[in-house]
């Protein structure tokens, strides 16, 4: 064959195209149970982080991470606005798409801890920063009012600023606060830090973080908004 003719060049370039394609399509299926898995264990950390769970790992993480979500979560369900429980799997509810539904169609997921005599529910939270995406997971004492745990995280906030919603220093100024006020939900708001005296329905935010810090104010807010029918369904209140 002439390899100086432009014929040559078309086949050479057309082949290596398509090895490039076949090889680039074996390596996404291979690696596509390892990235699936990740994403599931790093899940249930963050569920766990939300009771002050899998803080620290101890030996091979996964296993370890399998091993504590299997010993504390007890149940996982859906619930409707109604407030009552529906069919499907709660672990895997994209909370991104069940948010782009009308209010009345969403699928909200909910997760039972036992820890002990101790019953916490945890409901995950979704909402956007000041440059992304930011959600998280709430934990809640059986009073289905009072904040036992959060942990929240986000796409791509400020380090050093923003960035520190996923710092347990942040995280753990909302235990104790609650979300009702006189029998109206309130949730918790996060307020300019030192900018006011602080109470059961407000934390300190970020300092030189405000947008981001408020974003987590309105993030609860509106997420467990949702569940407000299912508050008053089963709380002890």
């Amino acid at each position: 064959m002439n390899t100086n003719k432009n014929s040559y060049t078309l086949i050479y370039s057309t082949i290596m195209v398509i090895i490039v394609a076949a090889a680039l399509a074996f390596a996404a299926d291979a690696l596509k149970n390892p990235i699936n898995k990740n994403r599931e264990i790093e899940k249930k950390m963050n569920i766990l982080m939300s009771v002050g769970k899998a803080l620290e790992i101890s030996g091979e993480k996964n296993l370890f991470i399998e091993s504590e979500y299997k010993k504390y979560i007890k149940e996982e369900f859906l619930v409707n606005a109604k407030g009552e429980r529906i069919q499907g799997d709660a672990f895997n509810t994209d909370l991104k798409k069940e948010y782009a539904k009308p209010e009345q169609e969403r699928k909200l997921p909910v997760f039972v801890c036992i820890d002990k005599d101790i019953k916490l529910y945890i409901l995950p939270v979704r909402g956007k920063g000041l440059w992304g995406a930011i959600w998280g997971y709430v934990s809640l004492k059986d009073d289905l009012n009072t904040i036992y745990g959060t942990n929240f995280d986000h796409a791509s906030e400020t380090p050093g600023l923003g960035a520190q919603i996923a710092t347990r220093n942040f995280q753990e100024r909302f235990s104790g606060k609650k979300l009702f006020k006189n029998s109206a939900f309130v949730s918790v708001q996060v307020i300019k830090e030192g900018s006011a005296a602080l109470d059961d329905y407000k934390v300190d935010g970020i300092s030189g973080s405000t947008i981001t810090s408020k974003a987590v104010g309105k993030m609860m807010l509106e997420s467990l908004s949702n569940y407000r029918a299912f508050f008053g369904k089963f709380s002890n209140q």
